[in-house]
């Protein structure tokens, strides 16, 4: 049986789920990739679905020990810096980060005094490091392909995987970002694969197929050898990198790719405020010829 206890938080603005798992033994608790909602038409950051976790959190009496991120997120900005404040705890980050940070500061031109040794973050992690949550240890496994800095969390009877693997009906994540691979996004789903099959599994999104009308983000090892649309038992590599590929040349860019990319690099931190005391995200132009 199992000895966590698992809470799902889902934000449908980005399709997003954040999960506090917590050990019921000493009310230690972890969050896994929380959201800040962020108008993009406005510019304006708020904390309504952070609140939501702070609340209940609060309210069944857990100490938070982690902030946990599976990778910089192109899809939402990051809430970790915001329940740091309110609820403690330590943010942490697989150690490639520092590949992400250095790829983005070239693209964005940022400050000359960002830091691309992951230092943002309060501890980075290597493949295979076990860190504690109350009496309970989670593994990190390095699962790249998506982002160079991807991590699962493997908690007991349970891993979450980020953008790595989705609900079984909707597939894989994309690997066209700067750094990303078809190739090793294969390997680092087949890694999680050949945990036993009943593990339990639980994604950092859903989309809903077509086929469905509720969303969904827990799954199971089994599952996604059996059924998974991308990537069951049987596809090969070479055929996987080929559909992957394929299907990645006609994906649009996430709508907050921009935004988020550039504050998730800083764990969450907005750029420094320049001379008026405003903070201000970049947006590099290509020009259509």
């Amino acid at each position: 049986m199992s000895k966590i206890q698992i809470t799902s938080f889902f934000h449908e603005p980005t399709f997003t789920v954040t999960y506090v798992v917590a050990d019921p033994a000493t009310s230690a608790c972890a969050i896994i990739d929380p959201v800040m909602d962020y108008d993009a038409a406005s510019g304006t950051l708020s904390s309504e679905f952070a609140d939501k976790i702070v609340s209940f959190i609060d309210k069944n009496g857990l100490n938070t020990e982690w902030i946990l991120e599976t990778h910089a997120h192109a899809d939402h900005l990051t809430a970790a810096p915001y329940l740091k404040a309110k609820l403690g705890g330590l943010i942490g980050i697989g150690e490639h980060i520092r590949r992400v940070q250095s790829t983005f500061k070239s693209i964005y031109n940022l400050e000359d005094t960002f830091p691309s040794d992951g230092s943002q973050f309060d501890q980075l992690f290597g493949d295979g490091e076990v860190i504690s949550l109350g009496h309970l240890d989670i593994e990190v496994l390095h699962t790249p392909g998506h982002t160079p800095a991807c991590v699962s969390y493997y908690i007991e009877d349970a891993v979450f995987v980020g953008d790595t693997l989705f609900m079984p009906d909707y597939g894989t994540a994309r690997a066209d970002f700067p750094n990303g691979s078809a190739n090793t996004l294969y390997q680092s789903i087949r890694k999680i694969l050949a945990l036993p099959e009943s593990t339990r599994m639980f994604v950092g999104h859903d989309y809903k197929s077509p086929n469905r009308d509720a969303f969904k983000w827990e799954t199971s090892v089994f599952e996604q050898r059996r059924s998974n649309i991308h990537v069951k038992d049987g596809v090969s590599q070479a055929d996987y990198v080929t559909m992957r590929e394929k299907r990645d040349a006609g994906l649009a860019v996430p709508k907050l790719l921009l935004p988020a990319i550039q504050v998730n690099i800083r764990a969450g931190q907005l750029p420094p405020a320049e001379d008026n005391g405003k903070h201000y995200l970049k947006i590099p132009l290509t020009v259509s010829k």
